[in-house]
């Protein structure tokens, strides 16, 4: 199955190792055993800002790995339909569009979501399946 990976995700592994770069590197493992592992250009621009070069993070973020794919134009209509909810239920004006273009890609296309910031995506994706530290933990591992 196909997972659209999350660049918070990519920064566990790629960046700035956290609590969640164990669990990160397992579930991107993971993901790719079972399938292609997708990004978008918001991901990558997202990446981007963390490396000097072009050239650095097109080795980081290799096509060998990670299949670039465009932004569906029907994820544009979702995104900025769920973001016009989120605004109308008082979220932050400052809130990244990003995050619901990314969520609408996977939606759209039927991917998995690999990501650990998943509150967004559950509220205004619900039907989205999702890779998250809660519902798939480490073994051994509490969450």
């Amino acid at each position: 199955m196909a997972t659209l990976v999350d660049t918070n995700v990519l920064i566990d592994v790629f960046h700035t190792p956290s609590a969640f770069t164990e669990w990160s590197m397992a579930q991107l493992a993971n993901a790719g055993a079972a399938g292609p592992l997708f990004i978008n250009p918001l991901i990558y621009a997202e990446m981007a800002a963390g490396y000097t070069t072009r050239e650095e993070v097109d080795a980081a973020l290799a096509t060998n790995l990670f299949r670039r794919e465009d932004l569906p134009w029907e994820a544009a209509f979702s995104a900025g339909h769920a973001f016009l909810q989120y605004r109308r239920s008082g979220g932050d004006r400052r809130s990244p569009l990003p995050d619901f273009y990314i969520g609408a890609h996977a939606m759209i296309r039927g991917y998995r979501l690999l990501s650990r910031d998943v509150s967004k995506y559950r509220t205004y994706f619900p039907l989205l399946s999702i890779i998250a530290p809660d519902t798939h933990p480490l073994s051994g591992q509490a969450t």
